[in-house]
């Protein structure tokens, strides 16, 4: 019997971990992140600014206008898309942050299928 009030207990202390999230940290600088295709590993390196992305993927460098909806949240827009998929912005939100990487979900804004990754600070 005692073993069953130790389980709320439990559940109660767990429930009040809240996970570290200095957002301010990665608003800026130079990051990269690491994703797999089709079992290659692929890397895309970007630089932020305040209100700009500077993105490089296989030697291809493209830029995006950075809109911060709070400090957790920001809407990615390409400045000279290429194609109608590339108009469309994209919603980042970063979820948890450690000491040099954050991990995020992004989705198209208004999609609700949404991905996660973990970008790199350098």
């Amino acid at each position: 019997m005692k073993k069953l009030l130790f389980i709320p207990l439990i559940v109660l202390l767990a429930s009040c971990y809240n996970q570290e999230r200095n957002c301010k940290d990665f608003k800026t600088g130079k990051f990269s992140f690491e994703y797999e295709i089709d079992g290659k590993k692929k890397i895309t390196h970007f630089e932020r600014t305040e209100n700009l992305e500077i993105e490089t993927f296989e030697g291809k460098t493209d830029s995006s206008s950075v809109r911060w909806v709070n400090d957790c949240e920001y809407i990615l827009q390409k400045l000279h898309p290429k194609n109608m998929q590339e108009q469309k912005a994209v919603q980042m939100k970063i979820l948890t942050t450690k000491e040099n990487s954050y991990t995020f979900e992004f989705s198209i804004v208004g999609d609700a299928n949404k991905q996660k990754g973990t970008v790199t600070k350098l």
